[in-house]
C-alpha cells in the first residue's frame, strides 16, 4: 500500500496554509488556515478507518450507469466533446489572463465570431474518429448535443456570447456515482451546461447523483479588473504571490482543475479557480473524499492535466517546464515521477487556447492502455518503456480549441472500486 502525508498534519499543514494565503486579505488567509485545520481533524479521524477503505467496497447502486474514481480504472463509458458551432470567446480580462500575447489580436478581431470553419471541419472529423477508435477498443461513447454559441445572452451583471461544448472535463467531474457540474470561471461559458443536460437527466433518471455547485453570478467583482499581464517573469511572480485573476467575490473553478485518485484528489488554485471553490469541493465532498491543493511553477495556471496527470495507483506525469512545489511527498512515498518528453508540435500550429504540453494530456483506457497523440513519437516510446500500450490518435486540429484526450472526455463509467492509495 503506497502511502503519502499529503498537505496533512504538523508543520507541513501549516506551512502550506501560510503559502496558500499569500497574497490574500488577512481575513482571507484566517479562513484558508481554519479551513486547513478542519480538514487535517477530518483526516485524523478517517485515519482510524483505514483498514475498512482497503477493504474497497464500493457504495454506488448496482444498475447505476455512473461510477468513477480515479483517471486509470477500466473504461466502459465516456462523453466526448463537440466542436460544432464553436466560437471565439469574447475578449475579456479572464480570456486575456489565460491566453497567450501573439494571440491577443486573434481574439480582439474574431471575439464572438466563429472559429475558422476549415480548421473546424477538420477538428470536427478527428473527433469523429477518436469516437470510432474508442467504441472499437469496447468504450461507450455519449456526446452533447449541439447548440448555437454565437447567440449573445446578458443576465443583469454581464453580457457575453458562448464558446463551446468540446472540453466536458471541465464542467463535468465524476466522483464515484456522482456527477457535479462546475461553476466555471469565463463568461463565455455561462451557460455551457446546456449542452449536456439531456445526457444527465437520463443518467440522474438511471440511479446517478447530480450535483450543479453554486452558480457565480460572474460580476465584475470576480475579477482583477486591473490584472496585470506583462512578462512570463511578472506572471510567475503573481503566481508565486497566490494573484490571479479570479478573485474570492464567490466560488467558481473548471473541473479540469481536479484530477482523481480513489479517495483522494488534488486540485490547483489557477486563473479559473479559486479557494473558495475549493472549500465548496471540499466540504461537499468530506467526509468519503479529501481534497488536497497542490501548486506548480506555473505563471499562468489554468487546469492540472496538462502540468500533472496521474495516469496509475502510485504513477504520475509531471511536466518538467512546470514543476511541482510537492513532488517530494509523492517521492518519499515511493510513488513513479515521470517527466513526459518535449512535445513535437511544431511552432507554427494554432493553439489559440493552450500550450505544447497537450502531449501529457492523454487518456487512460485502462493501467496498460492509453489513448495518445499520433504525431507524438517520442510520448509513445515513454509509454512503451512503462509496459502501456498506446492507441495512437490524430487530433492537432482539435488541439487548437484547448484539449488533449484528456480534456475532450469525461469518463463517466470505470470498472473498479473505491480505493484508498495515500494512508
Amino acid at each position: 500500500m503506497l502511502r503519502v502525508r499529503c498537505l496533512r498534519g504538523g508543520s507541513r499543514g501549516a506551512e502550506a496554509a501560510h503559502y496558500l494565503g499569500s497574497g490574500l486579505g488577512r481575513a482571507f488567509t484566517g479562513w484558508v488556515q481554519r479551513s486547513f485545520q478542519s480538514t487535517q481533524a477530518a483526516t485524523a479521524s478517517q485515519n482510524t478507518c483505514a483498514a475498512d477503505d482497503n477493504k474497497a467496497t464500493s457504495p454506488v447502486p448496482k444498475d447505476c450507469p455512473v461510477c468513477s474514481y480515479n483517471e486509470w480504472d477500466p473504461l466502459e463509458e465516456v462523453i466526448v466533446g463537440r466542436a460544432e458551432n464553436a466560437c471565439v470567446p469574447p475578449f475579456s480580462v479572464e480570456v486575456k489572463a489565460n491566453t497567450y500575447e501573439k494571440y491577443w489580436g486573434f481574439y480582439e478581431k474574431f471575439g464572438g465570431q466563429s472559429f475558422p470553419k476549415d480548421h473546424l471541419k477538420k477538428a470536427i472529423a478527428e473527433i469523429e474518429e477518436m469516437c470510432n477508435i474508442l467504441k472499437k477498443e469496447g468504450v461507450i461513447v455519449k456526446r452533447p448535443d449541439p447548440i448555437d454559441w454565437s447567440v449573445k445572452y446578458k443576465t443583469p451583471d454581464f453580457e457575453s456570447t458562448g464558446m463551446y461544448a468540446a472540453m466536458p472535463r471541465d464542467i463535468l467531474l465524476v466522483v464515484g456515482n456522482e456527477i457535479i457540474e462546475a461553476p466555471m470561471a469565463w463568461r463565455s461559458r455561462f451557460f455551457e451546461y446546456r449542452a449536456y443536460r439531456r445526457i444527465i437527466k437520463d443518467y440522474f433518471k438511471s440511479g446517478a447523483k447530480w450535483t450543479t455547485a453554486p452558480k457565480p453570478t460572474m460580476a465584475d467583482e470576480l475579477y482583477d479588473q486591473d490584472y496585470p499581464i506583462r512578462s512570463v517573469e511578472d506572471r510567475h511572480e503573481l503566481a508565486a504571490q497566490g494573484k490571479f485573476v479570479t478573485t474570492e467575490f464567490e466560488p467558481c473553478f473548471d473541473a479540469a482543475d481536479f484530477i482523481r485518485a480513489g479517495r483522494d484528489i488534488f486540485v490547483q488554485r489557477s486563473q479559473v479557480t479559486n479557494y473558495m471553490g475549493i472549500e465548496w469541493m471540499r466540504r461537499h465532498l468530506a467526509p468519503d473524499y479529501r481534497v488536497h491543493i497542490i501548486s506548480f511553477k506555473d505563471p499562468n495556471p489554468m487546469h492540472i492535466d496538462a502540468t500533472f496527470n496521474i495516469i496509475g495507483p502510485g504513477l504520475v506525469l509531471s511536466n518538467p517546464d512546470r514543476p511541482c512545489h510537492q513532488i517530494e511527498l509523492f517521492k518519499k512515498a515511493g510513488w513513479t515521477v515521470i517527466r513526459p518528453p518535449l512535445p513535437l508540435i511544431p511552432d507554427d500550429h494554432p493553439l489559440w487556447m493552450s500550450s505544447k504540453w497537450l502531449s501529457m494530456n492523454v487518456l487512460m483506457l485502462d493501467e496498460k492502455r492509453v489513448m495518445v497523440d499520433a504525431n507524438e513519437t517520442s510520448i509513445h516510446k515513454m509509454f512503451e518503456n512503462l509496459g502501456i500500450s498506446t492507441i495512437k490518435v490524430s487530433i492537432r486540429h482539435a488541439n487548437s480549441l484547448g484539449g488533449g484526450f484528456h480534456c475532450w472526455t469525461c469518463d463517466i463509467r470505470r470498472r473498479g472500486t473505491l480505493q484508498s492509495y495515500f494512508d
